[in-house]
């Protein structure tokens, strides 16, 4: 009995050191998450979480930087889902920071994308009940798709509805009766069509008449023309006539005038001879007639008083 007892002992203290040593190694591993990791709650009420698993990542700009810890319905929001993350204490996460699921087209798997929209705001706080911080939800691409889709889809609802009115009794009425109208205005048109052709047509007919007229108006500006043209010739040959005359009679005006000016120059040259000959002859008949007046002097000579200076009687 002994033996047994003490391999009973010695099982049961490799048990225990087994347990501790488990235990040593979770509370390493909790916590060195928690000092490398922040826990984060987003609540997702519109999208789609199909895909999404625990262990899946979240990213941020395309890089992993956490992953889902955990996800269950929400017990006070309905339709809701609440996801807890943990993401690394390094990656910026603000108050302006929303959550965002896609899927992998070809897998299927969904992973949490976090986007900050420019600028981003001041980082995210922690709430002051101890809770882990709340992350907004975001629009995701899909969800935007299924958005324009269900507007595509409500537009073209209203489009076939308001054909079915277009299409009612009252309106295919309308309609018929516009078509008559239509079919009735479409033969008064031709009509006045047919007359716009008789128009043209006499129009047409004008114009041949008035281009006639035209090219004799044309042909006689051209006669007017050449008659103007012969005209002028002329004029210019008696205007150079003219100018030559003109030309003439200045020539003989100023040969008569150097002529004239010559027979005045050569008249008052003998003038000139003449008045001083006029006034030697004037100056022996004062003196001859002085010595007329005085016999004495005339038969006998001057008197010596009467002599002029260097004169002497002989």
């Amino acid at each position: 009995m002994e033996p047994e007892l003490r391999y009973t002992w010695i099982g049961a203290g490799l048990l225990l050191l087994v347990a501790a040593l488990v235990a040593t190694v979770l509370w390493l591993r909790g916590a060195g998450a928690a000092s490398s990791f922040q826990g984060y709650r987003i609540v997702f009420a519109r999208q789609s979480l199909e895909g999404l698993e625990t262990g899946s990542s979240v990213n941020m700009r395309g890089i992993r930087v956490g992953q889902v810890a955990s996800f269950a319905l929400s017990a006070d929001r309905g339709n809701s889902v609440s996801v807890e993350i943990r993401v690394d204490r390094s990656a910026p996460v603000w108050d302006n920071t929303v959550a965002v699921v896609s899927r992998n087209l070809l897998t299927g798997l969904a992973r949490v994308n976090l986007v900050t929209p420019e600028p981003p705001g001041a980082p995210l706080a922690l709430p002051e009940n101890g809770g882990l911080p709340l992350i907004r939800e975001g629009t995701s691409t899909d969800e935007r798709i299924e958005e324009a889709a269900n507007r595509f889809a409500d537009s073209g609802i209203q489009a076939l509805e308001g054909m079915r009115g277009f299409l009612s009794q009252d309106n295919q009425r309308a309609f018929g009766e516009a078509l008559r109208n239509v079919a009735s205005s479409a033969k008064v048109l031709e009509a006045r069509l047919q007359r716009l052709d008789r128009t043209l047509t006499a129009i047409e007919r004008g114009a041949g008449t008035f281009g006639r007229a035209s090219d004799s108006m044309a042909r006689s500006a051209q006669t007017i023309q050449d008659d103007f043209t012969d005209l002028k010739t002329q004029a210019s040959a008696v205007v150079a006539q003219i100018g030559g005359t003109a030309a003439s009679l200045e020539r003989d005006t100023s040969r008569l005038a150097r002529q004239v000016d010559a027979a005045v120059g050569s008249g008052s040259l003998e003038l000139r001879a003449t008045a001083q000959e006029l006034r030697v002859t004037a100056e022996l008949l004062d003196r001859t007639l002085n010595r007329l007046r005085d016999p004495r002097a005339a038969v006998l000579g001057p008197h010596p008083m009467q002599l002029g200076p260097g004169e002497k009687v002989k």
